[in-house]
């Protein structure tokens, strides 16, 4: 069973078109890198694959069946812009997702560690540089497994050292059977299956 099946979906905002009959399937598995240039409605197309959003014509199934709670569950998304509460500190922001959720794959203090934020635990976010932003919101991917990974410019904010752990992330999740949507806009995402391509809410 496919783990995204978009069907000739199409979105606008009022009255203006962002995506248009949009078709898409990905299997499990799968790293799909999503490039295209700004506007292209890149973030919209993760949007609504993340159920977050709903076409206006079309379909968009998740794991077989309609967005829902069920669904987002077992989907670990990685917006834009990191997604953190701006007076808690980081341990604290990482906590309160690690009460939200049902299982834990590792402890708050294990997932700080992991991403090199050990000795930053107690900066709060408003106070934390981008990059320092972007490793606690992959440390909050580490929390749980997700069969499904939708990552917004996750090496945005990133030196190298720290990129490899995007890549680290992706390859948890395939090897558990699960697949990936990466946007992108770096020069080579050597781990991705295939290359999908946006450019004015058309796919290429």
């Amino acid at each position: 069973m496919p783990h995204i099946e978009i069907l000739g979906a199409s979105v606008r905002f009022g009255l203006v078109p962002i995506l248009s009959n949009i078709s898409l399937t990905l299997e499990p598995g799968e790293v799909a890198w999503l490039r295209g240039p700004n506007g292209a409605g890149k973030s919209t197309f993760l949007r609504l694959m993340a159920g977050l959003i709903r076409p206006f014509a079309g379909q968009a199934l998740m794991f077989g069946e309609t967005p829902g709670p069920s669904t987002r569950k077992r989907t670990g998304l990685v917006a834009h812009h990191p997604a953190l509460y701006e007076e808690l500190t980081l341990e604290e922001n990482l906590t309160f997702f690690a009460d939200l959720t049902a299982t834990r794959h590792i402890r708050v203090d294990e997932a700080l560690e992991a991403v090199g934020l050990a000795g930053a635990r107690s900066r709060k976010a408003r106070d934390s540089s981008e990059g320092m932003r972007r490793r606690a919101d992959l440390a909050r991917l580490l929390l749980t497994d997700h069969d499904l990974l939708l990552l917004d410019e996750a090496h945005s904010g990133l030196d190298r050292q720290a990129g490899g752990l995007v890549e680290a992330l992706v390859e948890r999740t395939i090897g558990r059977g699960g697949a990936c949507v990466l946007v992108s806009h770096a020069t080579e995402i050597t781990f991705a299956t295939r290359v999908v391509e946006l450019n004015e809410g058309s796919l290429l």
